[in-house]
C-alpha cells in the first residue's frame, strides 16, 4: 500500500500543476500598475479636436494624441503594421497602414476600436469600433 501511494503522488502533484496552468493560461494580463499619462494638449489643441467627427468617441482623441506625440503608448500592439487582410480599406503597400488601441470603458482586454493610420507620418486616417468589419474615414486637422 505504501509503494502505490509513493507512485501517486507524482501524478496527483503532476495533475494539479497541469490543472492550475490550465486554468491561467487564458487569464488576461494584468492592468499596468498605473494609468498611462494624460498627454498635455496645447491651448490651440482644443478647437481642433472639435472639428473631429462626432462619431469618434472622447477615448478616440487621447489615441490621437499619443500618435502625434509618437507615444508612448499603453498596448504593445499599437502602432504595428496593419494588414489590411479584409481589403475595405484601399490597397496600399504592407507597411502603410497601422493600427492603434481605442480604449474602452470597462473591456478587459483592448475591446474592438482601433484607429489605423495610413502613411508615414499619418495622412489618413480611419476609425472602426467592429474590429475591423467596417471603417470610416476621418481627417485630423491639422
Amino acid at each position: 500500500m505504501q509503494r502505490s501511494w509513493r507512485t501517486l503522488l507524482p501524478l496527483v502533484v503532476l495533475a494539479l500543476l497541469v490543472g492550475w496552468l490550465y486554468t491561467h493560461r487564458n487569464q488576461p494580463p494584468a492592468p499596468p500598475a498605473s494609468p498611462a499619462p494624460a498627454t498635455a494638449q496645447p491651448a490651440d489643441a482644443a478647437p481642433a479636436a472639435q472639428q473631429l467627427p462626432a462619431y469618434l468617441p472622447p477615448e478616440a482623441r487621447n489615441t490621437l494624441a499619443l500618435i502625434a506625440s509618437g507615444g508612448p503608448f499603453p498596448h504593445r500592439q499599437d502602432g504595428v503594421v496593419f494588414g489590411n487582410y479584409e481589403h475595405l480599406l484601399p490597397e496600399e503597400p504592407r507597411g502603410y497602414y497601422h493600427e492603434y488601441t481605442v480604449e474602452t470603458p470597462g473591456a478587459r482586454d483592448r475591446g474592438a476600436r482601433r484607429i489605423i493610420t495610413g502613411g508615414t507620418p499619418p495622412s489618413v486616417y480611419y476609425y472602426t469600433d467592429d474590429h475591423y468589419r467596417s471603417f470610416r474615414e476621418f481627417t485630423v486637422p491639422p
